[in-house]
This record gives structure tokens, sequence and C-alpha cells, in this order.
């Protein structure tokens, strides 16, 4: 993955298993997010990027000029670090997706509802739908965010740091939310939180930094494995200096 001339992460290549979750782990500029918007075509919205390889969906290259990059975007959901909800009420927020994708007018209800509820929140807001959604506390706002998101039936969800601006309360809700929703949904999380990896994740990439013959530094991924075996006995030596807190 590149911008512009510059190489930002190189020698990627990894199998995400479906209904599971994949943790992406490592110091920062080490490539996780790029790698984590790579997969639905985030990355087309910034000027000057590029990606080489291919990223296969269900057998088929998403970066191919016949695929639809609003397409894979419905079915491969994003929620970002810091809660970003429309300007809007938590409903509108919710039936956004499902509106434009062409739900009836008369569904929309029953789909906002099913969303809150998958979301683990349809009980603490059923009374306030009309209510502005910039009004709800970080957490509310996060799983609102995740709402919206799987409002528009996607398979896959990706999750860039979602519990970094969150408090201990919060994180543990959204951490039980994602591993509730792994049966439905095949998910790839961001995290530098080390002790959130091991807690959620099945699987667990973990990226470095390192400087090539000219001196410059791109992301690299080092290790691709089972979570456990990750964290309590990891291939490589960079991965064990990363985990224990020897660097990064």
């Amino acid at each position: 993955m590149s911008y512009g001339g510059f190489e930002a992460v190189r020698q990627v290549g990894l199998r995400v298993p479906p209904r599971r979750i994949t943790a992406l782990i490592g110091p920062s500029g080490c490539g996780k997010s790029t790698v984590l918007r790579c997969l639905n075509r985030m990355n087309d919205l910034i000027p000057g990027a590029r990606v080489g390889g291919t990223v296969l969906y269900h057998g088929e290259d998403l970066y191919t000029p016949q695929v639809d990059a609003i397409e894979v975007r419905r079915r491969i959901g994003m929620v970002f670090r810091r809660p970003n909800p429309f300007p809007k009420s938590v409903y509108d927020n919710v039936a956004y997706g499902p509106r434009i994708t062409g739900h009836r007018r008369q569904d929309l209800p029953d789909v906002v509802e099913q969303a809150l509820r998958r979301a683990a929140l349809w009980e603490e807001v059923e009374d306030k739908l009309k209510q502005n959604a910039l009004s709800l506390s970080g957490g509310r706002r996060q799983r609102l965010c995740i709402a919206r998101a799987i409002a528009v039936r996607p398979e896959a969800l990706l999750m860039d740091e979602p519990c970094s601006a969150l408090d201990l309360i919060a994180t543990t809700r959204i951490e039980d939310l994602m591993q509730n929703l792994a049966a439905d949904y095949t998910t790839v999380i961001v995290t530098h939180n080390m002790q959130q990896a091991p807690r959620v994740s099945d699987r667990t990439a973990f990226f470095t930094v390192e400087a090539d013959e000219h001196g410059e530094r791109h992301g690299r991924l080092i290790e691709y494995d089972l979570t456990t075996k990750v964290f309590a006995n990891p291939a490589d030596p960079r991965t064990e200096d990363y985990i224990t807190g020897r660097f990064g």
C-alpha cells in the first residue's frame, strides 16, 4: 500500500477466517489501519493512495475495475476509533443506510430496532430515538455507530481501535458486543491494547516498522497465527519484544 511515492506497508499476506475476530497489533506507524482500510477500499478516498497485490473477497479481487467500491463498503462495514454519529436523531442515524439502499419506509422502524438490539443499545435509547445522537455518551455513541454499520446487513465489520476513546466500562461493553456479533460477522479490529487482543480475538497479526536498504521505513507483517499462540509462544522475537513491552 502506497501513498504517492511512499510505500507505507509491504509484504502483507493473511487469510481472515469467517465469523471470527482477527486483531491487528503493532507500534504506531506500522500500517495496521492502512491494511484495515484496504479491506473495504476506504483508502480509495485518499488522494494518491494505491494498493498493490490483490484483496480477495469470496474469491474476487476487490480492486478490479468492475467492482463497485460503494457496494464493497456496504458489505464490509467500518467503525472508526472515535464515535462519529451523524448530527441527526438516533433513529435517523441507524435508518440512514437502509433508507438509501432501498428499504421500504414502513420497514425502517423494525430495521432500526433490530440493529439497536444487536448493538445492545435498544433498551437505553428506545425512548430517545428522536434525540440528537451527539447528546449520547461516548460509549453509547460507539454502539450507535455499530448499530448504524450493521443496519445495512453487512457480511463483515472492520473496527479501527473502537475503544481507544472510551472508558473501562464502555470498553467492556464494546468488547462483549464484538464477541456476540462475531457469530454473524467476520470481524477485523485494530488495537493498541495488549490486553484487548487476547480477550476478544481468535487470530492476531503483528506488524512492525523496518528500514529497507535505502533507509526508508515501511510497515511489515511479521507474524500471523492463533491469538493464543502469538501471545503465549510467539514465533518471532520481535513479536515477543512488542507484546511484553520491550519496544513499541
